[in-house]
């Protein structure tokens, strides 16, 4: 049991947290373990994806106050908690050339503007596991990629007590993974079920267009099917990003749960042994008064670093029309292979 645990989620945008590990949120809260979301920013810019509320004049007026309600919704349904990093949404930047992104926005801040804003939460909420976005950020989102880069500054920054000293007493969380998500062997396998059962995939299009960017490397496997349905009531609470009938909900419930019952996590970084075949985040850490001993320890040493040094050689990139989840998909509901499934901005 995770009772007394502390698991921080460090997110983009709000919805992210719906869309990505948010079956094992609701688990963990379910557990007796505390989850912080942290959104790094408002969402300001994202698009209105679902189309029964485009042209809302509510909406189209204040989209940032939406955008913070939905979040509240979607906290609720979860029950966790949340702050806001407070910095500004990139948008999604489309053309060719694409133009360059806006002044003040998030990926265009100072790194050490945004590390240090993310370590003052880590040591306020003292997590014992962080989770983010892997290097590419899931798909080339510059607040994605952002998200990445600051998460993983946090973590190594934030026990150390030379780094940003008036930013709270030194915590060091002892693990940061990487979200998993939509590897093409769950794709295929629910796809496989859906044509089993006499039932149209929504998937068939999407693998036959499969150009995977990244190949996730998943070394914890949460079971977390019963609260599948949580995570899709937290999605819709984010109802300017999400159609109810659209294409994330054509699959049952009873597949999913039967078919891919899990979430994959990839550990990035852990100051703890990292056993085969892992399926807790809080695996190896003890009690809580253990963790938290742990964590303020002046001798720890990195056990496992899972981090890519080198680039793979860059693929041939795809067009605009086939990024488009709308036609496609996306691999990125918690953030491997291609585009991004609740937002796109």
């Amino acid at each position: 049991m995770a009772e007394g645990m502390r698991l921080m989620a460090v997110h983009a945008h709000p919805d992210d947290e719906s869309s990505k590990g948010a079956a094992t949120t609701a688990k963990y809260v379910a557990e007796g373990a505390s989850v912080m979301v942290v959104s790094c920013t408002g969402g300001e810019r994202g698009d209105i994806l679902n189309e029964k509320l485009k042209g809302d004049p509510h909406i189209l007026r204040d989209i940032a106050q939406v955008r913070r309600d939905e979040m509240k919704a979607a906290q609720d349904v979860l029950g966790c908690e949340h702050t806001w990093l407070g910095f500004v949404d990139s948008g999604l930047p489309e053309g060719d050339p694409l133009p360059p992104l806006p002044d003040g926005c998030f990926a265009l801040e100072d790194i050490d503007v945004t590390t240090e804003a993310l370590v003052r939460v880590i040591r306020a909420w003292r997590p014992h596991v962080m989770t983010t976005y892997d290097e590419k950020g899931g798909y080339p989102h510059p607040d994605h990629i952002m998200c990445h880069t600051v998460s993983m500054a946090a973590f190594e920054a934030a026990g150390d007590p030379s780094r940003y000293p008036h930013a709270g007493e030194p915590w060091q969380p002892l693990k940061i993974y990487y979200n998993g998500g939509w590897s093409k062997p769950r794709l295929e396998a629910i796809h496989d079920a859906m044509l089993a059962e006499g039932l149209e995939s929504p998937y068939a299009e999407w693998l036959a267009n499969w150009k995977p960017r990244r190949s996730g490397r998943p070394t914890t496997t949460i079971a977390c099917a019963d609260h599948f349905e949580t995570r899709d009531r937290a999605l819709l609470a984010h109802a300017t990003q999400v159609d109810p009938d659209g294409f994330w909900f054509q699959v049952p419930l009873e597949v999913q749960r039967r078919v891919w019952g899990v979430e994959e996590f990839e550990a990035a970084v852990t100051y703890v042994p990292l056993a085969e075949g892992e399926d807790d985040l809080f695996a190896g850490l003890g009690s809580p008064e253990e963790a938290d001993a742990l964590a303020t320890s002046t001798d720890l040493r990195i056990v496992h670093d899972g981090r890519i040094t080198e680039e793979p050689e860059p693929e041939e990139p795809e067009s605009e029309e086939a990024q488009r989840p709308e036609q496609h998909g996306d691999s990125s509901d918690t953030h491997v292979d291609e585009d991004d499934t609740a937002a796109r901005r």
